[in-house]
């Protein structure tokens, strides 16, 4: 097994946001990271600092402008003479029919909602966290043995979320679907398995109408939750991807039982994709006392979650994105890789 980081994963430091009606503290902060970085440590085991891929593969999926925007946007947000605040946000999302001309219309054209601002570091955080996910799928395309068929990446900022051309749900640049185009270069076909507790839009979007990435998701039920729109069973893919787009949404309040009984489902629907490669969105979000949680997983339950993805035979590229309850993101971490090191 390999795992990938990078020191400037912890850079991007969102303030507090405005959002239904309320302040909000962000709860996708710096400090995420110093707990999970415990677990590898405490398992003894290895964490390789992630190399730079480059810009060619995010392009490759996300729209030049938007790109562009997430680069330099904080820049020219502080530029303006005008106090804007000390981060880039806005609460008007206007994508079509706006020219993106200055720094606020850009801001209303490529951020989805509040969720998502930008301050002083994001951009070199947003990066490092591509090129974390990149890493892996790297050491995967250029592996003639095994060692690469079990990595796990941390995605902080997280990307699930992350539209083709819109950030989101703390989501800027969206590594599964990076990833997952990247590998295509060796690979025919492509499952993704987000068991986040948010169902991932943007993944669904991109790959929409494409049959050669399976997209399947186990999620809460959108009805009033973020995202809100989208993650419904109706919603299956169109025109060559019809079919390919899976969505599980639990009822809110679902237990670890009935949770394993929906991933249960996504996985024999990728075993009936027979995908060369598994893309896992690994949401510790569904833990019983997280703030998003709408289902009650147990610490026991991620090691659980990491065994039925091994079982699965294939090379497992594993994505940690959400997940907010800090005092049990070592414990919680550590039980999911329990579950993928050698019995």
């Amino acid at each position: 097994m390999k795992i990938y980081s990078h020191p400037n994963l912890s850079l991007h430091r969102p303030l507090p946001y405005f959002s239904y009606g309320k302040m909000h503290d962000p709860l996708e902060v710096p400090e995420r990271m110093t707990e999970l970085l415990k677990a590898p440590e405490a398992l003894g085991l290895t964490v390789t600092t992630a190399k730079d891929i480059g810009m060619t593969p995010i392009l490759a999926v996300h729209d030049f402008g938007y790109v562009d925007f997430l680069k330099h946007g904080y820049d020219e947000w502080m530029a303006v003479e005008e106090d804007l605040g000390a981060q880039v946000q806005t609460g008007i999302f206007v994508p079509y029919d706006n020219p993106g001309i200055g720094i606020m219309a850009k801001a209303a054209k490529y951020q989805a909602d509040d969720s998502a601002p930008i301050s002083e570091h994001s951009w070199t955080s947003i990066y490092w966290s591509a090129q974390t996910a990149l890493s892996a799928a790297d050491a995967l395309l250029d592996d003639v043995s095994t060692q690469s068929d079990v990595q796990l990446c941390f995605s902080r900022p997280p990307g699930h979320h992350a539209r083709k051309s819109a950030a989101g749900g703390f989501c800027y640049l969206n590594n599964a679907a990076i990833i997952a185009e990247y590998l295509r270069q060796k690979y025919q076909k492509i499952a993704i398995i987000d068991t986040d507790m948010h169902h991932g839009q943007g993944i669904q979007e991109i790959f929409y109408n494409r049959r050669d990435v399976l997209y399947t998701s186990v999620h809460g039920s959108p009805i009033n939750f973020y995202p809100a729109v989208t993650g419904h069973e109706h919603e299956k893919g169109a025109g060559e991807g019809e079919g390919y787009n899976i969505n599980y949404p639990m009822p809110h309040g679902t237990d670890e039982v009935e949770f394993f009984n929906y991933v249960d489902q996504s996985i024999e629907t990728v075993k009936l994709f027979d995908a060369d490669v598994v893309i896992h969105v690994l949401g510790f979000d569904v833990y019983k006392d997280d703030p998003e949680a709408k289902c009650k997983v147990s610490t026991e339950g991620f090691k659980t979650l990491a065994q039925k993805l091994i079982a699965l035979n294939k090379p497992v590229i594993v994505l940690v994105e959400g997940g907010y309850y800090l005092p049990k993101l070592n414990e919680n971490l550590q039980s999911f890789l329990s579950g993928l090191m050698p019995k």
